[in-house]
């Protein structure tokens, strides 16, 4: 048999195997309980011989992948402000479902609300991929928790927590992330060896898993060091009054849970009469979410965020395929030397 025509339905299968299209449809959906061997072997044959299963839906229900992985952003990530920090993500996702032999998918009909997507939706087409990579700044814990509980392989990049529903389901979340902890408390530690014994941590260190993480790097360094650290949220302050209280209580060192944060408290400082780094040390914990400019050379640390999109796409091929490796996936970020992290000035 062959299919020299359009797309075949399920009727004319049914037809062509002689059973209903009820049975066929039992067939695709992997319900076959009650369908004897025989049966369901003839609606496979038909299916194989007449190319029923170049069908996306269908290969998937039959459990043969189409070779399309499928990428959802939580925000628009082009054209945006923020295009040059998800550019080096999505660079590593194109090469390494290029490496691999597949095709991606980028779900985009899902309307922003609130400056974010959320997943499942009217227009939800995400089962036309194989497996989908999820890119954003923060998920909606249910949504991981119902992505967990499905049927549908995703990873995240970026580390999260274990996501569950009110009704007990859900559980780890595969993902490639980050290890802001470890890059931050290494930061900490430069700054103890160039002499700061009170230093503080500026941002909000709540929400996302990145800001956490950051501020719980920081706070074990703190511990380890015994030196005298403090969280201070932006909360709303002007960068002008903040500065007036961190200096109030001879703080030496900022470590800036955003680069524009540390923006800010150097154009406070310098309004003030203050230098950077010879009055105050400022550090910022990572590359920036939104695009500013600025003529200072921070000290800081470079996030793997191609490497972490290469990664995300190994590690759903690898549950694809039922191979066994670390689903949870924590990369080393590269510190950066900068000249804003300097030896405390006595008289300051």
């Amino acid at each position: 048999m062959s299919a020299a025509r359009g797309r075949l339905t399920q009727h004319e299968i049914a037809r062509m195997a002689g059973v209903s299209q009820t049975t066929v449809s039992l067939v695709l959906n992997d319900r076959c309980a009650t369908i004897a061997v025989e049966t369901r072997e003839r609606v496979l044959r038909v299916i194989r011989e007449t190319g029923y299963v170049a069908d996306p839906l269908a290969r998937r229900l039959l459990r043969q992948h189409n070779q399309i992985l499928g990428v959802f952003t939580y925000e628009s990530v082009f054209p945006s402000t923020s295009a040059n920090f998800y550019h080096p993500f999505l660079t590593g996702i194109e090469a390494c479902a290029e490496s691999i032999g597949c095709d991606l998918l980028l779900f985009t009909s899902a309307p922003v609300s609130g400056g974010s997507r959320r997943i499942f939706h009217d227009n939800n087409r995400i089962r036309l991929a194989d497996g989908c990579v999820l890119l954003g700044r923060q998920i909606p814990r249910d949504e991981l928790a119902r992505m967990v509980a499905g049927d549908m392989p995703f990873v995240s990049v970026g580390r999260r927590d274990d996501a569950y529903l009110p009704s007990g389901e859900g559980g780890p979340v595969p993902y490639v992330g980050a290890d802001y902890a470890q890059a931050t408390a290494a930061l900490v530690h430069r700054a103890v060896e160039l002499g700061h014994r009170t230093v503080a941590y500026v941002g909000a260190g709540a929400g996302a898993e990145s800001a956490v993480d950051r501020l719980t790097g920081f706070i074990t360094a703190v511990r380890e060091t015994g030196i005298d650290g403090r969280h201070e949220p932006v909360g709303g302050r002007a960068s002008s009054e903040l500065l007036d209280a961190l200096r109030s209580v001879a703080v030496t060192a900022v470590f800036c849970e955003e680069l524009v944060e540390a923006v800010a408290m150097a154009e406070a400082a310098r309004a003030r009469g203050l230098s950077v780094p010879g009055d105050l040390s400022l550090v910022a914990l990572g590359e920036p979410t939104r695009q500013i400019e600025t003529d200072l050379d921070y000290t800081g640390f470079h996030i793997a965020r191609r490497e972490m999109g290469w990664q995300s796409i190994e590690v759903l091929d690898d549950i694809l395929h039922g191979r066994s490796s670390d689903r949870q996936r924590l990369l080393p970020c590269e510190l950066i030397e900068g000249r804003t992290l300097a030896t405390p000035n006595p008289a300051a």
